[in-house]
């Protein structure tokens, strides 16, 4: 069975939010037959890496750049799957108190260096999430868990 790998740093509750609609779209009735594991960023191993088919990433924008447990998450990830996960699809969601221009490059900068494929819209939101943000988030749950359904 495919698994889609949710690894967040979600510290308040803009991140819970988006987080939350993210893990309801990957688990909708409709996604059969896919594994959906969740993993906060510092707990997330390079074996949860290794035993998933695809990434589903979630951060705060902090200090204009991507969370220190989303940062972390890659500096023990990286070089043990680095070439047994190329080509293997990603996505992401970022929330920021007014940019996320400098997490966005990061995780951009980090998955292209890992070979990863984003193989759907990420989703930035600065502020309060709203309401089509939270349907942006649910939409990426379910598109990249739909995709692993083969």
């Amino acid at each position: 069975m495919p698994t889609l790998l949710i690894v967040h740093h979600t510290p308040s509750p803009n991140c819970q939010a988006m987080f939350e609609a993210v893990v309801s779209g990957a688990t909708a009735p409709e996604i059969e037959n896919v594994r959906v594991v969740r993993r906060a960023a510092l707990s997330a191993t390079a074996s949860d890496v290794l035993g998933a088919d695809g990434y589903l990433l979630g951060t705060p924008a902090n200090l204009g750049y991507m969370s220190g447990a989303l940062k972390h998450f890659f500096d023990q990830v990286y070089y043990p799957c680095l070439d047994e996960t190329r080509g293997r699809p990603f996505g992401y969601y970022v929330h920021g108190g007014n940019d996320v221009t400098g997490a966005v490059r990061g995780i951009e900068s980090i998955t292209t260096g890992l070979g990863w494929r984003r193989n759907a819209e990420a989703v930035t939101v600065t502020g309060e999430p709203g309401r089509t943000d939270v349907e942006a988030c649910w939409e990426l749950g379910a598109t990249l868990a739909a995709q692993l359904m083969g």
